[in-house]
């Protein structure tokens, strides 16, 4: 598919949720239109300078008032708020896990105190960033989602899972289990029970593959949020462009 077409569905889907939401009569762009170009950020999957550049040199025609390259990112920061929309509603069972990302080398560690990650393990290996969670449907559609420096432990992410326990029976493995705590409608799950949690798994790879999202290069915390939450509604609008299949690499940049 060409990268034209991409980004026209892109923007068809994201309009039909938010054309009614009006434009500040100062704005150069809809809020569509930034909304579209956070997502296009997520799936392009690179640094932001470079996006930028790309979005400038490729896609001008598409975005003729698109403002400079750090107004643009303060922009993208500011309308983060509105990718709760493409967030999915919950269904009868849910999976929650989580997902390392890098923010910068182990030997760079200490280097900045406004440094936002920490030293923790990830896959069982040493990371120095954050720690992504998110709760997914059975179909793949991210519901909510949250993240935590690199260190905390995933017993931090249970806020999640329990603000839609009454909605949705929650699946995930023994790491998110508290000593003495009841969990009521959750199930934790060993090793090869209920291997329909792997649709998380999944998920993670997709962002890894498409998005290169193992690694980001965010220092601030509110760019780093952002940047998550356009992750989310990245999936999901690409997820509903597959008819709700797992095959959003068909749509890279």
């Amino acid at each position: 598919m060409r990268t034209e077409e991409i980004i026209t569905r892109l923007f068809c889907m994201v309009d039909d949720k938010l054309g009614a939401v009006k434009k500040r009569k100062n704005a150069n762009l809809y809020t569509s239109e930034i909304i579209t170009i956070g997502i296009l950020f997520c799936l392009k999957g690179v640094h932001y300078r470079a996006f930028y550049r790309w979005l400038k040199g490729d896609c001008l025609d598409l975005f003729p008032k698109l403002p400079s390259l750090s107004r643009l990112l303060r922009v993208l920061q500011k309308y983060e708020v509105w990718t709760d929309e493409f967030l999915a509603e919950p269904q009868a069972e849910s999976v929650i896990d989580s997902y390392g990302i890098e923010l910068i080398h182990p030997v760079r560690e200490g280097r900045s105190e406004l440094q936002v990650g920490k030293k923790g393990k990830s896959n069982r290996r040493w990371i120095v960033g954050i720690k992504l969670c998110w709760l997914v449907s059975p179909n793949g559609q991210i519901v909510d989602w949250g993240w935590e420096t690199a260190n905390e432990h995933d017993q931090k992410f249970r806020d999640i899972g329990v603000k839609w326990s009454e909605h949705t029976k929650i699946l995930s493995d023994f790491g998110f289990k508290k000593r003495g705590e009841a969990a009521p409608n959750w199930q934790f799950c060993g090793h090869n029970e209920r291997n329909d949690r792997m649709i998380v798994e999944r998920v993670f790879s997709l962002i890894t593959v498409v998005s290169h999202f193992k690694k980001i290069f965010h220092r601030a915390e509110k760019y780093l949020t952002a940047r998550i939450g356009y992750m989310s509604a990245m999936f999901n609008t690409l997820l509903a462009m597959a008819d709700g299949k797992l095959a959003i690499a068909q749509f890279s940049l």
